[in-house]
């Protein structure tokens, strides 16, 4: 235990990819099997069923330490999280043997079924032999809340990199439905499966941001421009009869979207297409938030695939008749792609539409229509350029619009997580409605770290309540708010979300009165809502 505890603790204290990546590589190697496999399954959402109730662990805690209700809560409100928490409270434990991740999952599995006064039994015999690090982690293990900053893709290539395989393989293999009690980590993950290379997707030709004027670009005529779709990255395969469905991010996503799957079977052998997946109806996409209600169901439902179809918008062929063609030129790829889409009648393909331009003046123009389309701007690509790998500079370039823009003021802010654990640098930003301000985002980046002290300063210097973690404090600081897509919600206090809300600047130059209103938010919602 000691060994994962000290992984978890690395992976909480760092925001560095790379060291992210350098822990975890090294937990998945020196660790025993049946460690590595939980270790896999709890970074992939398969976590032991929960035992015990938060409210009994909080008692338990209580008793044990000898804090009051009301000091523990304080300190829970300080520290954040529950299992930290905890672990912070007891008593120092007394060191037994160094038992491995999988007793203690196991040790609480056995759980299942005692009375409250067993399991208590059971939890302080634990409690009593770890040390802060360890119970911490136990703790997490039954609050059932295990967020650590690690995503899916970055254990997936952390395992890639330790035993130097590529990180399909290991994406593919660790699909679907398995349990770390019935196969073991090398059956899972080091055998090689006859479908890795059938499954394999093409590693992806990344754009750049355009940040010249795009006339530096040469002769109009050269280029050729789509619509920056605003979905999934995706590529549909079909190979020997199968069909795969993959994200950009190296996520096999077939069980989430069937509608691709069917189209990918009438789809001919040896076709590779690249393209975006989206909700698509009566020839037009849909806005982002509708395909969110797609995004991680482990469901689906006859009323979610009627109200949210997903399309393929193609815009690119990898293979074609069993062969790699990326080498060839952009032309000739588009041209085989418009034959699949004269040849192949499913409802479910869509072909990127090319936007005509006679010169960048009028493409500029046609830019700003964007978000009318459901889009993000343009993507411009070299009509002889061939599909590289990765983010090659050149060949494809990506012009987005603008960010939409709204000055905030704040109104709550609530200490972060890791480094930033001891500054108030999640706000609430609201807007005027009347005489009355209406919360309508949340912010936690977009600061420098200096502006980030100068606001924890001000927020323990004017707080007027407190509300567990979190603070009302005098509304004075306006913020510049950039975010991408706006839409109606009924789970919001203004009626409205934002789309990845994140400060672009701090307004010193305005005052409170002179920030926006719930009307300027209203008026955004008529133009790009959906």
């Amino acid at each position: 235990m000691k060994l994962f505890a000290t992984l978890f603790a690395q992976l909480d204290l760092s925001n560095k990819t790379g060291d992210k990546l350098i822990a975890l590589k090294d937990y998945f190697i020196k660790a025993p099997d049946r460690d590595k496999l939980w270790a896999l399954a709890l970074f992939t959402h398969k976590r032991p069923k929960r035992q015990v109730t938060t409210t009994r662990l909080k008692e338990w805690c209580q008793e044990i330490s000898g804090v009051p209700e009301w000091l523990f809560q304080e300190s829970y409100h300080t520290v954040g999280d529950l299992a930290e928490t905890i672990s912070l409270l007891l008593p120092p434990g007394e060191e037994g043997d160094d038992q491995t991740l999988h007793f203690w999952i196991n040790y609480l599995q056995q759980m299942e079924g005692l009375d409250d006064a067993a399991k208590k039994d059971k939890i302080k015999a634990a409690w009593k032999v770890l040390n802060k690090n360890e119970r911490f982690v136990f703790t997490k293990l039954m609050t059932g809340s295990f967020r650590v900053g690690v995503s899916q893709q970055m254990v997936t290539r952390a395992i890639a990199e330790a035993y130097q395989m590529e990180k399909t393989e290991v994406a593919h293999r660790i699909m679907g439905q398995w349990s770390p009690e019935k196969i073991g980590f090398e059956d899972l993950i080091l055998y090689e499966n006859k479908e890795d290379n059938l499954s394999r997707p093409y590693p992806f030709f990344l754009a750049h941001p355009l940040e010249i004027q795009p006339e530096l670009l040469g002769d109009i005529s050269e280029w050729q421009a789509e619509w920056k779709w605003d979905g999934i990255r995706g590529q549909l395969i079909h190979r020997e009869g199968e069909v795969y469905v993959w994200s950009r991010g190296e996520e096999l996503v077939s069980d989430k979207f069937p509608e691709l799957v069917s189209l990918g079977k009438s789809l001919p052998d040896g076709t590779v297409l690249d393209g975006e997946i989206i909700p698509f109806i009566d020839g037009h996409p849909l806005p982002f938030s509708v395909l969110q209600t797609r995004i991680g169901r482990k469901s689906l439902s006859k009323k979610i695939l009627q109200s949210a179809p997903i399309s393929f918008i193609a815009y690119d062929t990898l293979e074609w008749n069993k062969e790699d063609i990326r080498s060839r030129p952009m032309k000739e790829r588009r041209d085989i792609l418009e034959h699949i889409k004269a040849t192949v009648p499913h409802d479910r393909l869509e072909l990127s539409t090319l936007v005509e331009a006679k010169h960048w003046e009028e493409l500029a123009q046609l830019r700003e229509t964007s978000r009318t389309m459901m889009a993000e701007g343009f993507m411009l690509k070299k009509k002889d350029a061939a599909y590289e790998v990765g983010r090659k500079r050149g060949g494809w370039w990506k012009w987005k619009v603008n960010p939409l823009t709204i000055d905030g003021v704040m109104l709550y802010a609530q200490k972060g997580s890791g480094r930033r654990a001891d500054l108030y640098s999640d706000y609430t930003l609201a807007v005027w409605d009347g005489p009355n301000l209406v919360p309508f985002a949340k912010a936690y980046s977009g600061l420098t770290d200096a502006e980030m002290r100068e606001v924890d300063q001000f927020v323990k210097k004017n707080t007027k309540e407190r509300f567990g973690p979190v603070r009302t404090v005098n509304p004075i600081l306006v913020f510049e708010i950039a975010f991408e897509g706006i839409q109606q919600s009924s789970r919001h206090k203004s009626g409205i979300a934002l789309r990845f809300p994140r400060i672009a600047r701090w307004r010193k130059d305005k005052k409170a009165e002179e920030a926006n209103t719930l009307s300027d938010l209203k008026d955004y919602l008529k133009l790009y809502g959906g």
